[in-house]
């Protein structure tokens, strides 16, 4: 039986051990999506840290695509040397690095955009700043395309992998929802149905980048939302994508509109509060027989070995307490097993908004403090 700190493979990818960074919003990238020299070191120091791989923030296919400033776009071919900068600042510091690809969907900031969001119904959803425009069937193939051209390029400009973002309300998920998907052609109805984006995606992004490289997804186990997507439904989505040949599957839940139960929970302050996407993973891990890693609140080393142990995870995926303390898979490999000093309360997020990058708020001031 594996545990954290041993060695694992995701296809052709080799990782030291069983921690994941999460993929995280940075806000340190320009106006247009172009990485900046700052993201270049973030992603450094992570590297340095320990984690077995690093996944960047969800970076947008086409610029309808994008919600928060700061946000990384790959829809540009002159983006090539800021984007194999990145890459190249993870491989020199010993680390793996694999990109996540998202459209916003009707989560899209009309400000960011310049238009009025995409998705796949005309649906005023809590998580949707205003009600999107129903997409059109061309316009479903052009963004599917789009994915397929996104990953072209990263697996060009030296990425080690690419994860597709399936979850957390953003377009994939939200086709995969009944909430957000009243559609009654061949993308609406029964979930075999509302699958159809997933898979269209899926296929243009393996067209792209071969049967070699590895494509992954971050997959919304359950919504946490009345009409919303169900855990059945999200494990039957699994199985059609692990059929297919997806390399790992990432589980996560809830949406900007899930209330206390979305992806980012505040107070996880006691181990019982920690992992709590890991039942349903466990339904997932059931199912399929790619590798299956879980994000959502962990904090604490037996938590986090326990999953990979007891439960059966491939991998465990953090975000919050990495931003705190990049170097916290050392400081645990190392033998200081105290928890991570995270206090889950989504402070960091602020500066990304108003400074040009997240930070550690209760850490730079427990710094002035001294």
């Amino acid at each position: 039986m594996p545990r954290l700190f041993e060695p694992g493979t995701i296809e052709s990818i080799y990782l030291r051990n069983r921690i994941v960074r999460s993929a995280t919003w940075e806000g340190m990238c320009a106006a247009d999506g172009r990485p900046s020299l700052k993201l270049a070191h973030c992603y450094a120091d992570l590297a340095r840290g320990g984690a077995g791989m690093i996944i960047t923030g969800y970076t947008f296919v086409s610029p309808e695509g994008k919600q928060l400033p700061g946000k990384m776009g790959i829809h540009r071919d002159d983006f090539a040397d800021d984007h194999r900068r990145l890459t190249q600042a993870v491989h020199d510091a010993g680390g793996i690095l694999a990109i996540q690809l998202v459209h916003a969907g009707g989560q899209a900031d009309p400000a960011q955009i310049g238009r009025t969001p995409v998705a796949p119904s005309a649906v005023k959803a809590a998580q949707f700043p205003v009600e999107p425009e129903e997409l059109t069937l061309p316009q479903i193939h052009e963004i599917a395309a789009d994915f397929g051209r996104a990953a072209d390029r990263a697996k060009t400009w030296g990425y080690d992998a690419v994860q597709l973002h399936g979850a957390h309300g953003y377009l994939i998920n939200q086709f995969l929802s009944p909430l957000t998907n009243r559609r009654t052609d061949e993308y609406g109805g029964g979930i075999e149905n509302r699958s159809l984006f997933l898979m269209q995606v899926y296929k243009e992004v393996r067209r792209a980048v071969g049967e070699d490289f590895p494509v992954m997804i971050k997959l919304n186990a359950h919504d946490h939302q009345d009409g919303g997507l169900s855990a059945p439904d999200a494990v039957y989505a699994a199985g059609i994508l692990d059929t297919a040949g997806i390399a790992a599957i990432e589980v996560s839940s809830g949406t900007a509109g899930s209330g206390k139960l979305g992806p980012v929970r505040s107070k996880i302050d006691a181990p019982e509060k920690e992992a709590y996407n890991l039942d349903l993973a466990r339904e997932i891990k059931a199912k399929v027989s790619c590798p299956v890693m879980v994000v959502g609140g962990f904090r604490s080393f037996p938590v986090a070995q326990y999953a990979i142990e007891r439960d059966k995870m491939d991998y465990i995926a953090m975000s919050r307490p990495l931003i705190r303390e990049p170097q916290l898979p050392n400081r645990w490999l190392d033998g200081d097993r105290t928890p991570a000093a995270c206090i889950s309360c989504n402070k960091c997020f602020i500066p990304g908004l108003k400074e040009g990058g997240i930070y550690c708020v209760a850490e730079k001031k427990k710094k002035a403090k001294k």
